[in-house]
């Protein structure tokens, strides 16, 4: 599934080739997204300037004058800039046509999302309930440890909680929570401020990593065979059970936790 570092790197990639270009038609193949896309969204779009291109946890904004498409790419989903020849493929369900160029969502499982508003995006109700942005000065120790008080859950699932925080998802929670040395059991009201400024140091550590590794991808973004830019991850406990961890060489464990691979070491993780 595109996580945060991914959907940046999809925003980096296309908003050289979108911005300030002008949508001469929307092409809808297959309106039955995770929300219906609208049907009438075409022509609200067509012959309006992309102004800006921006993120907002896992959204996409595309800002136009007349107002936002918002765009998820769900579980499978991904953005790509082809020419107006590049054969439609059966899971390409919307095309924005540009001016030589088209931006194209492809989504084999149909879990995205494409949605319109013209009111100011932080308030639609898929976005206005979201934390705050993870590399943002407004996710800070305080923030966090203000927010763990009197938590019972597990500390994984608190940063995994995108009302609490955006985008640290599954892969980037284990890895922060190693560097921090926290143990993903651990409940979350029983961080002390330190150790909150310890987690929140290593998940923008993480993130900033995962962005600027993406960043060397960008080119991706333009081929036509339809693969995202997405990363090679470079991991120390993610996915790695019962290898040497990096730091003390006890093998990793893997349990399961809320339905999802949490991997650990239990020297180094108190």
């Amino acid at each position: 599934m595109p996580e945060l570092p991914e959907v940046e790197t999809t925003r980096r990639g296309i908003a050289p080739h979108i911005n300030n270009q002008t949508i001469e038609k929307m092409v809808v193949r297959q309106h039955a997204m995770r929300w219906p896309i609208p049907k009438n969204l075409p022509a609200k779009v067509s012959k309006h300037k992309i102004n800006s291109v921006d993120r907002r946890g896992k959204y996409l904004l595309l800002r136009l004058d007349s107002g936002t498409i918002i765009l998820h790419l769900g579980m499978s989903g991904s953005l790509r800039i082809c020419s107006p020849d590049t054969p439609v493929d059966k899971h390409d369900h919307v095309d924005f046509v540009l001016n030589g160029k088209i931006l194209r969502l492809r989504d084999p499982r149909r879990f995205g999302a494409v949605l319109w508003t013209t009111r100011d995006p932080e308030k639609h109700k898929l976005i206005a309930p979201l934390g705050p942005e993870p590399l943002s000065g407004a996710f800070n120790a305080d923030y966090l440890f203000e927010h763990t008080r009197k938590r019972t859950a597990s500390i994984k699932s608190v940063i995994m909680n995108s009302h609490i925080v955006v985008g640290v998802g599954n892969i980037y929670a284990c890895e922060s929570l190693y560097i921090a040395g926290i143990n993903p059991k651990r409940k979350a009201g029983s961080l002390s401020l330190a150790r909150c400024e310890k987690l929140v140091a290593a998940i923008k550590q993480v993130l900033d990593a995962s962005i600027k590794q993406g960043g060397t991808t960008l080119r991706d973004f333009i081929r036509e065979d339809g693969q995202p830019g997405y990363f090679a991850q470079q991991l120390f406990v993610y996915g790695k059970a019962g290898e040497p961890c990096p730091r003390c060489g006890r093998p990793i464990k893997q349990f399961t936790q809320q339905q999802r691979s949490t991997f650990y070491c239990t020297r180094c993780q108190k």
